[in-house]
């Protein structure tokens, strides 16, 4: 049976709703911190249009289309006639498998549709997070026992889910507990609980010696104009920041807390030598003596542990402005002080844990692990002594009420370990806001994501610690936003529970074709080091939860951290990294693996549907070896732009494709090369009338040109070119994309596009499909590939633009215009000329030798004055040549006519030259 993922996909209804709404996956991802976040949207279409058939009659697939563009409106929209017609299709039971689950966005969307879903990922904090997200939500908890701490309002009037109830009631409890523990070390002040504190490392000045704070900025609250009440003049708030105050006879120094703007130049900053030279990155300027410590020596004096913590500033919220920030009191001064006999004397919680992580950070890791540049060896030393026994009482205060949920209260320990979950995923979410590597934003009051830079963990020489009490980062702020998304989880929820399993996708523990469609998002080469990212939040999360999740503290991993010998990536690694196993061999070998698993356990009539989001051709090189390697062959390929929102641990991608493949068919004979480029050109010339009819756009259907292509050249066990010698399968890509320029019948005002010469047939071609648009650099590579053009033919007409490529506009155009220029060099040359009238086109046209009513070049010069955008200034220029044609004509007359006089009289005056 055909699947309709093999012959349509809704491209439009997946990129309009993975940017915002129930498609973004907004809402899911808010449960807990993961790097790659699957939209929704794409999740859902991918798992649907896998299961759902494509018959042979067209208003069958017109009537399913139409179900697909409904259900494909909102969370569970038609859910029952997508579920009865799921279930029409696959009689003997639908089930779906995505083997690199990560936070479980797939598996998700098959168990909200009531189908069997398995999910599998090597990562345990991983599987934690889709479990949370995709199992427990989908259970019923309605005979598990009351909570001790509950109240009894909760059980007899709310009708809410009984486990958002008590999750709710378990998230309180912690918090009283932790609070309680903690309320020594952060005094109350005037009655207020501050919402935080600002801190910096400090150094010993190499000169002076003494110790002085790096702070890269002094700016603590914006100045804000807000409008006044009704009647009243607006409300000026200056703003907040602070200079350090340095005491050279006592050798000390302090914040000095001001309104309005930075008075002075923070201590780390931009520095010039004595010659003027700016010393690379920020340099650390002593207080006291104004020595400057360059780049490289303030790091290499933290990274041998000679930096200690210094508290700044405390930020206390204020009525008027948000947050009010001034110096610390002598009692927040003290209790910081006993912080470090407190950590000394604490137990350690279990006989195979310590109290305070102490996992070793891998060589290596520097570009993923910020800190280890600034000394941290292990997870334990992210956090300044307050913060670590903080989260140290916090982990503690969690399992000591998993402990009394199970041995007092009597639950069941899957609801133990779902509850204690939940308290986990706040752990992990406030660890997001915490370290060292969390910075005060002033614009909005609020801490940075120490995960801001795709998974990588930052850090910063100044830093924000979040206090017991309320604001921004806090437990209870954390709290009701995890209550928030947990609530909208199960709003009207529908569906089964997902079986999710720890394992390798290499290796999987399910019976050979046992499962109806694979469907998943695997890891694309170096993009993210998951484990490594993740390990922080797996170091506090064993400590939180190593009563009901005992899994956790296995491991085999020499450094204490998650196991990465299966993993399979790239790792980019900085430093020395002798074992560092995480090759692009190791990916490569090991994807292909993964693949002939899926293969395996899939039904040999079933599906794998893999979500890519490369378009580096090199990467689809070895993707289609992979695919091919593991016996199956790609049948359906579909972009959609499902990465444009700013999502924490988004990758530079925009397009991501969903592609399909089935099992090789048994008994397949050799193919000749040019008879398989023939089937690829006109199964993509049938296939064009359906692209055009639903609305592809000439962009996507380049990419959906991949799965035909593909699945023409999966009829053959292997194709042989004219000597007998087997041809890369890889190299009919760019035949594909051809095939659909040429199905497109691209006219130039009436001349066919393959009529022009190459080079101009490439720009034409890149105009027709993105006009001005930003495109990936990897685009270009695929153009020049399909216009069998060596990228550096074309590369100046299309030169690089905001961190990706844009056509070249004509006052940048440097050509040398000749006899032997191509058509879009002249179109160029003359668009520039334009700005200097008609003398220069004239100058130009006659550099070319070209004739006057070059029907080529007025065709080129008119679709790029209509295709350009109207206030596009280079639309203006060759508007302008188009108006001045015959001028133009003229001009060019005239100089030629005036060269060749010249040239005569030249030829003269060398004869007589040459007679005397």
């Amino acid at each position: 049976m055909t699947r309709m993922i093999e012959r349509w996909f809704p491209c439009a209804e997946v990129s309009a709703n993975s940017s915002a709404g129930w498609g973004s996956g907004a809402t899911e991802i808010g449960l807990f911190p993961w790097f790659a976040k699957r939209p929704v949207a794409q999740a859902k279409a991918a798992v649907v249009c896998s299961l759902l058939p494509w018959p042979e009659d067209q208003a069958e697939q017109q009537r399913l289309q139409e179900l697909v563009h409904r259900a494909m409106s909102g969370r569970y929209s038609a859910w029952q006639m997508l579920h009865d017609e799921i279930h029409k299709a696959n009689p003997e039971g639908a089930s779906v498998l995505d083997p690199f689950s990560g936070r479980g966005m797939i598996p998700l969307e098959v168990g909200r549709l009531g189908l069997e879903a398995h999910g599998v990922d090597y990562s345990p904090v991983a599987v934690l997070a889709s479990t949370l997200l995709t199992d427990f939500p989908l259970r019923d908890w309605s005979q598990e026992p009351r909570l001790p701490f509950a109240e009894e309002s909760d059980a007899l009037y709310d009708d809410r889910p009984r486990l958002i109830v008590d999750v709710r009631a378990t998230l309180d409890e912690v918090g009283r507990r932790w609070a309680a523990a903690m309320a020594d070390y952060y005094p109350e002040v005037n009655g207020k609980r501050p919402w935080g504190y600002l801190w910096a490392i400090a150094l010993p000045c190499q000169e002076c010696g003494n110790r002085f704070p790096l702070v890269g900025s002094y700016e603590l609250r914006r100045p804000n104009q807000k409008r006044g009440r009704k009647g009243a003049p607006p409300v000026v708030d200056p703003g907040q920041s602070f200079y350090i105050e340095a005491d050279p006879t006592a050798g000390t120094c302090a914040a000095v807390v001001h309104e309005g703007p930075p008075r002075r130049t923070p201590t780390l900053t931009r520095a010039r030598t004595a010659e003027g030279r700016t010393l690379p990155g920020k340099s650390a300027i002593c207080p006291f003596c104004s020595h400057v410590h360059p780049l490289d020596v303030h790091r290499r004096l933290t990274d041998e542990r000679r930096a200690t913590d210094m508290l700044l500033v405390v930020a206390d919220h204020s009525d008027d402005s948000g947050k009010e920030y001034r110096e610390p009191t002598q009692a927040e001064l003290s209790a910081v002080a006993t912080t470090p006999a407190a950590l000394r004397e604490l137990p350690d919680p279990s006989p195979f844990l310590s109290a305070i992580p102490d996992e070793r950070i891998a060589p290596g890791n520097n570009n993923i692990i910020g800190p280890s540049i600034y000394g941290a060896r292990t997870y334990g030393d992210f956090m300044c002594d307050r913060q670590t026994l903080a989260f140290v009482m916090l982990t503690r205060s969690i399992a000591e009420v998993a402990d009394e949920l199970v041995c007092k209260a009597g639950v069941s320990p899957d609801y133990a370990r779902a509850l204690s979950g939940y308290a986990g995923a706040v752990v992990a979410r406030k660890l997001r806001r915490a370290t060292r590597g969390c910075a005060l934003d002033p614009k909005l009051n609020k801490v940075h994501d120490i995960y801001a830079n795709q998974g990588s963990i930052t850090f910063s020489q100044d830093f924000f610690e979040v206090g017991i009490g309320t604001g921004p980062g806090s437990w209870s702020s954390l709290c009701k936003s995890s209550m928030s998304t947990l609530s909208n989880l199960m709003t009207d929820i529908l569906g089964t529970p997902v079986m999710v399993a720890r394992g390798s996708a290499t290796s999987m523990n399910l019976r050979d074709t046992s499962i109806t469609a694979v469907v998943t998002d695997p890891p694309y080469d170096e993009m993210i080091a998951y484990a490594d990212s993740s390990d922080l939040i797996y170091a506090w999360l064993k400590r939180a939860l190593h009563n009901t999740w005992p899994e956790l503290v296995v491991t085999s991993d020499e450094h204490g951290c998650q196991e990465k010998t299966e993993e399979i990536i790239v790792k980019r690694v900085r430093g020395e990294a002798p074992n560092e196993h995480r090759t692009r061999e190791h990916y490569d070998t090991k994807i292909a693996q993964a693949f002939g698993e899926m293969r395996r356990v899939v039904r040999d009539d079933g599906l794998v549907t893999i979500v890519f989001g490369s378009g580096d051709p090199e990467v689809w090189q070895r993707l289609l070896t992979a695919i091919e390697k593991a016996g199956l062959v790609m049948t359906g390929s579909w972009p959609a732009n499902t990465e444009a929102s700013n999502h924490q641990g988004k990758a530079n991608i925009e397009t991501t494709l969903t592609m399909t493949c089935r099992p090789m068919a048994p008994g397949r004979s050799p193919g000749r090369k040019g008879a398989v480029e023939a089937e690829i050109k006109a199964e993509i010339k049938r296939r064009y009338p359906d692209w055009e009819r639903w609305g592809l756009a000439p962009a996507d259907m380049l990419m959906a040109a991949a799965g035909p292509a593909m699945e023409v050249v999966g009829r053959y066990s292997e194709v042989l070119d004219a000597k007998g010698e087997p041809v890369d399968i890889y190299t009919f890509l760019p035949l594909a994309r051809a095939a659909v320029q040429e199905s497109m019948a691209v006219e130039i005002n009436h001349q066919p596009l393959e009529t022009f010469d190459a080079r101009t047939r490439f720009a034409l071609w890149w105009i027709t499909l993105y006009n001005r648009q930003i495109r990936a650099k990897s685009e270009l590579r695929w153009q020049a590939l399909a216009s069998s053009l060596d990228l550096a033919a074309i590369r100046d007409l299309v030169p690089d633009a905001d961190k990706g490529v844009r056509f070249i506009a004509a006052r940048d155009y440097k050509g040398k215009i000749d006899g032997d220029s191509t058509v879009i060099d002249l179109a160029l040359a003359l668009a520039a000329a334009s700005e200097e009238g008609l003398q220069a086109m004239g100058q130009v046209l006659a550099d070319a030798e070209h004739a006057a009513d070059d029907t080529f070049l007025w065709a080129a010069v008119q679709f790029l004055a209509d295709r350009l955008p109207d206030n596009d200034p280079d639309s203006v220029r060759y508007t302008r040549v188009l108006r001045n044609r015959a001028g133009v004509v003229s001009a060019a007359e005239t100089v030629a006519a005036n060269s060749y006089e010249k040239s005569q009289l030249q030829l003269i005056d060398d004869v007589q030259l040459r007679l005397t």
